[in-house]
């Protein structure tokens, strides 16, 4: 295993690392960093080394990944009822794709830790005045005066808190009871009846009901349907913060990041020689790395090089993020070239960040035709060339919000001044996730007709 000691913070900033912001008093943030290295982790290695060896089964075609949750998590966000129900849609979503592919559904948040985001400006303007741009709760403030959009490293400190606070209820959920299958149709009593994917939600709930009745009559403990493997994810953006958390696993002396499971190396951030690939490639979290409509099949082999020398199954995540109208001529050479290569990696569609526009009122916003339209590119792609579609990506929330258009409900720009809440990119709400888990089901159902179930395969038996 090719591991080498952990970069100092120094040896990362001589790398001119991108999207970092700049902290006015350099004693205040060797403080926060002084007090992060101190604080216990947020996750545990194991939990880490569990992961990527279910990730290793999405690379293999035995399982298949849902990962979503908010654009950027806010401090004010972590209640609750919002942690609720963002597990409520992920795991409604996960049951409509566990009953359809009949494989498990590895399921990662988009959560506890999702408070920084890279941005395409470095300043916002409004009204002629131009101020720092909006980072996330981890770097700033979101109102646009001069004092809240002044970088603030204490709030590193409220994101390990936000974190700590948002992995304790998450584990409190999915281990007592919340997750038990056999509150399917709880999850979403509330919305059922006035919603077309909720309906069909309803009625996949009642097959589920008479299957674990009929498993539990036949004798198979109804404990194993209670509690769910859930794990978190968040992009690595702030070495000060990812730095800090790394720590030293006293079972094997390897470093992981013990801010999340899983981490990702964004678009914008993924520079071979850069300081966040020189800072992942250390520690030993399955990792993700973002693919947008500019990456050739060489760039992946590169970074693939790069972060996993061993070829390790489970390392490494590619997440493809190219827009509804590149996907098509883009992907196939990446993924026949990276397949050719004798790599086996987990191919992930994140159908979201390639399909933002600015609305005429001049909210931003996605059509929900074209995130389904990159996701049916995505299965095209992989079935064209015999691969696996390893996993959707997805920025959602459990509420019920009007951020991009389309969907059942018909959402149109008028909309979305009904309730617009988030403060960076737009999220589908609770029916357009579940909408969107019943089309992925689909296609991987229409998928496993052409190919043998890699978990189970029935044969009935005859004497």
């Amino acid at each position: 295993m090719s591991i080498t000691p952990v970069p100092s913070l120094e040896a990362l900033h001589a790398l001119s690392p991108l999207q970092q912001p700049a902290y006015a008093d350099q004693s205040e943030i060797a403080e926060v960093i002084s007090r992060l290295r101190k604080l216990p982790p947020l996750v545990f290695a194991g939990e880490c080394d569990d992961l990527r060896a279910k990730m290793g089964s999405v690379a293999a075609g035995e399982a298949f990944l849902l990962q979503g949750g908010d654009c950027a998590e806010t401090f004010d966000g972590v209640t609750a009822a919002n942690i609720q129900g963002k597990l409520r849609t992920l795991l409604s979503m996960a049951v409509v794709l566990t009953y359809a592919a009949q494989v498990p559904i590895v399921k990662v948040g988009r959560l506890a830790g999702q408070y920084a985001k890279p941005r395409s400006s470095a300043s916002e303007v409004r009204n002629g005045v131009a101020l720092p741009a909006y980072r996330g709760d981890a770097v700033n403030g979101s109102d646009f005066t001069s004092e809240a959009r002044q970088p603030d490293p204490r709030r590193l400190l409220g994101v390990y808190n936000a974190s700590s606070a948002t992995l304790n209820l998450t584990r409190a959920f999915v281990t007592g009871g919340f997750a038990h299958l056999r509150s399917v149709h709880s999850w979403n009593a509330d919305f059922v009846k006035n919603s077309a994917a909720g309906v069909q939600y309803q009625n996949l709930a009642n097959e589920i009901d008479r299957a674990l009745a009929f498993m539990v009559a036949c004798g198979i403990d109804d404990d194993v349907f209670r509690t769910v493997d859930f794990y978190s994810s968040h992009e690595a953006l702030l070495l000060e913060y990812e730095h800090a958390l790394t720590r030293i696993d006293s079972r094997t002396g390897l470093p992981y990041d013990t801010s999340g499971h899983f981490l990702w190396i964004g678009e914008r951030t993924r520079q071979l020689n850069g300081a966040h690939v020189e800072l992942m490639r250390h520690v030993r979290n399955p990792l993700g790395v973002k693919l947008g409509p500019t990456t050739t099949a060489d760039t992946a082999l590169e970074l693939a090089d790069r972060l996993d020398p061993d070829h390790e199954t489970g390392r490494i995540t590619f997440i493809t993020r190219m827009g509804a109208g590149r996907i098509r001529d883009v992907l196939p050479d990446v993924v026949a070239k990276v397949t050719a290569s004798g790599r086996r990696v987990a191919w992930v569609c994140d159908p979201m960040h390639g399909n933002t526009f600015e609305a005429r009122n001049g909210y931003k916003t996605r059509a929900f035709s074209d995130v389904i339209e990159e996701l049916n590119g995505f299965f095209d792609v992989h079935e064209e060339l015999g691969t696996w579609p390893g996993g959707v990506h997805v920025e959602l929330t459990g509420d019920d919000v009007t951020e991009c258009v389309g969907g059942s409900d018909d959402l149109v720009e008028a909309d979305l001044a009904n309730r617009y809440e988030t403060l960076c990119d737009p999220r589908l709400n609770r029916n357009q996730s579940l909408e969107l888990a019943f089309l992925v089901a689909e296609r991987l159902t229409t998928g496993r007709i052409k190919r043998a179930n890699p978990v189970q395969t029935y044969v009935p038996v005859s004497f």
